[in-house]
């Protein structure tokens, strides 16, 4: 196996800018889902999360303060509403969901074999948007998912491999054991998930005819108010790549990206698309994003396999380097150039390593998503320890 992540009253105060209208209630969402689709709900006081088996047991949302508290996950309300299936991809939505790599290049499995890199021809494989994963096991902290996959990459590779995804709600003790943050006196939530694809094939998966990589991404509720920030480990340009791509979508101007210190500023607003990364030797496997106006520090965090540079390439072309991909990623939504917008919401994900397996072998990516409320001087001592920079830097920072 190859892992490639893993690592009385409160005395709260609430802004008074704290949103309360119903869609962005945890409870509301629970029962809204609830209408459509089966959900899993793992709960611990106050703490929880929903899970949802039929879209691959994605954690669509979760709350650090009960049915009440703040829903922190986006839900496409619309779209699970209208209840109809999309010819591209079902943006369901949540706040944690599997994806592979890569979307893009010769070893895609986001196009088939010999079709145009556009969004005419992409589509999202089955597996990853409308097949139910099976329900494995079941605790009351925990829930484990798998599914069975075949299909082919845009090079004509054949692939049959297992997903296996595990979801467990952290108690406080757990969380400072293994995240090392003390979350006491604080609204908290938080959740490890464990995903896990194995070769079941008789090929092994080599660089040649394509490998693929765990692909986690994380929808949030954007906000005027909510930055994300990503420190990155300083080092020679050349040696280590640039401290942070912005060229997905084009350049990102000054206002919305900023770089200070060993630390990226991002506005995650929802109103001007943008995407960014970094590169595998500057990643240090720790993101967070605040919203000043609701008090809510969110982080997420896996450990970067030290040695392992070679990421896959999920940009939409034939690639010169196909395992040149980013090991981190944020996403602000905004509109299109027709002014249609899927969102809005904002993005945080991690990626494996490519991942060469044999006949049998797996890999493993672990992550942890954590989200914090309460006393301000308590989040800025967290923020300080975890992200090395106080609140005030984040929400002055543009």
């Amino acid at each position: 196996m190859i892992t490639a992540c893993g690592r009385g009253k409160s005395d709260n105060q609430k802004p008074d800018a704290m949103v309360t209208d119903t869609v962005n209630q945890y409870g509301y969402n629970r029962e809204f889902l609830k209408k459509y689709v089966k959900v899993i709900e793992l709960k611990n006081d106050k703490s929880a999360i929903v899970l949802v088996p039929a879209w691959q047991g994605r954690v669509m949302t979760s709350t650090a303060e009960g049915d009440q508290g703040f829903s922190f996950g986006w839900i496409n309300h619309k779209l699970i509403s209208e209840g109809k299936i999309q010819p591209h991809i079902n943006a369901f939505g949540g706040e944690e969901r599997l994806w592979l790599g890569p979307e893009g290049g010769q070893f895609s499995i986001f196009f088939r074999k010999g079709a145009k890199f556009i969004f005419d021809d992409w589509q999202t494989p089955s597996f990853l948007d409308t097949d139910p994963f099976e329900v494995i096991s079941k605790s009351d902290s925990s829930t484990l998912f798998g599914y069975n996959v075949e299909t082919e990459n845009y090079s004509g590779t054949k692939l049959k491999f297992r997903i296996e995804r595990e979801v467990t709600l952290l108690t406080a003790d757990a969380i400072k054991k293994q995240v090392g943050i003390d979350v006491s006196g604080l609204d908290n939530v938080a959740y490890k998930s464990n995903n896990k694809i194995i070769n079941k094939g008789d090929n092994e998966w080599i660089k040649a005819t394509g490998l693929l990589s765990v692909w986690m991404l994380e929808m949030f509720n954007p906000s005027p108010s909510v930055v994300v920030v990503i420190p990155f480990r300083p080092g020679d340009e050349k040696l280590m790549g640039p401290p942070v791509n912005d060229n997905y979508f084009g350049k990102i101007s000054a206002d919305r990206l900023k770089i200070a210190g060993n630390h990226i500023y991002f506005r995650a607003d929802g109103k001007s698309r943008g995407k960014i990364g970094l590169p595998p030797l500057r990643a240090a496997g720790i993101m967070g994003s605040f919203d000043s106006a609701n008090n809510i520090l969110t982080f997420l965090i896996c450990n970067i396999p030290e040695g392992k540079t070679e990421y896959v390439n999920s940009a939409w072309q034939i690639q010169d380097n196909p395992f040149s991909g980013d090991a981190l990623n944020s996403y602000n939504d905004g509109p299109l150039e027709d002014g249609s917008q899927m969102g809005p919401f904002y993005e945080l994900e991690t990626s494996s390593p490519a991942a060469a397996l044999k006949p049998g072998e797996s890999l493993e990516h672990v992550q942890f998503t954590l989200h914090l409320t309460g006393n301000y001087e308590k989040l800025d001592k967290i923020a300080r320890k975890v992200l090395g920079v106080s609140l005030e830097e984040i929400k002055t920072v543009f």
